[in-house]
């Protein structure tokens, strides 16, 4: 539910009101009973909140596990392995 803005017309009282989108708006000042008439508003503002958007949030390893970054001990757990190159042959005559 939007919260609208209301000005009165014959005392300048400013409101603010909680109303749903379909209802009709206000027509007399809480004040003096005088006729409002409603603002124009700029709303609420996009907010993200949390570390990231998308990157640390949602986004999901191919796998679906999570992928363990490190060993306690500080020691890289990885170890990489290469595939041995086969060896060129001397051509001899």
């Amino acid at each position: 539910m939007p919260t609208y803005e209301y000005r009165c017309q014959q005392c300048g009282h400013q409101f603010e009101a909680f109303q749903y989108i379909t209802a009709e708006p206000l027509a007399t000042c809480p004040e003096c009973g005088g006729g409002v008439k409603r603002l124009i508003g700029a709303g609420a503002g996009l907010i993200f909140k949390g570390s990231g958007f998308y990157i640390t949030d949602y986004k999901k390893s191919g796998n679906g596990k999570k992928e363990k970054t490190g060993s306690p001990d500080g020691v890289s757990g990885d170890k990489k392995t290469e595939t041995p190159k086969p060896e060129a042959k001397a051509s001899g005559s």
